[in-house]
């Protein structure tokens, strides 16, 4: 159990920030979500604007910390690839 005054600040701190960060995931996982929704659907419009909305999402999970910068780039090129191939079929 946290005894200093510093502790129980840094307990109440990181509870306040694990639900934001929670959310700030949550939300982009959807937004994930709906890009591989309008990829199986086979909507190409769909799966731009989807696409679109998730670039920037996941470069303020890199400037947050809640993922690594290769990480995102990583699921936005894979993204990015569905959707491409998506539109040349």
């Amino acid at each position: 159990m946290a005894n200093t005054p510093q502790a129980k600040k840094r307990i109440r701190r990181n509870t306040r920030r694990t639900v934001i960060n929670k959310n700030r995931l949550s939300q982009i996982r959807t937004k994930i979500k709906a890009v591989d929704a309008a990829v199986e659907a086979g909507d190409k419009t769909v799966a731009a604007a989807a696409l679109k909305a998730v670039q920037p999402e996941l470069a303020r999970g890199v400037s947050k910390g809640l993922y690594h910068k290769n990480t995102a780039s990583r699921k936005f090129s894979r993204l990015t690839k569905r959707v491409a191939a998506l539109q040349t079929a």
